[in-house]
């Protein structure tokens, strides 16, 4: 069976409609998981830490789909389109 890795992480975005982080070298990573439920775990913890911010915003990053070459993509997966 193939792992499932999960890449949480976060940090402060421009503008809170947005995804567009304000300084890419201040993104914290909080870690990589290899399930969904532990990512959403993190994800969860982090987001209520900073949820009187605004602006923070964390993520789960499937890189398990990342990481599946013998899976075909799309068009807009492709690098560089």
């Amino acid at each position: 069976m193939p792992q499932r890795l999960h890449l949480v992480f976060g940090g402060e975005l421009t503008d809170p409609s947005t995804n567009t982080f304000r300084d890419t070298d201040d993104i914290h990573i909080v870690g990589m998981y290899p399930d969904y439920a532990s990512a959403y775990n993190a994800w969860k913890s982090e987001a209520q830490r900073t949820v009187d911010n605004a602006h923070m915003r964390y993520f789960i990053a499937h890189i398990h789909r990342l990481r599946d070459e013998e899976a075909e993509t799309s068009p807009t997966e492709e690098l560089g389109n």
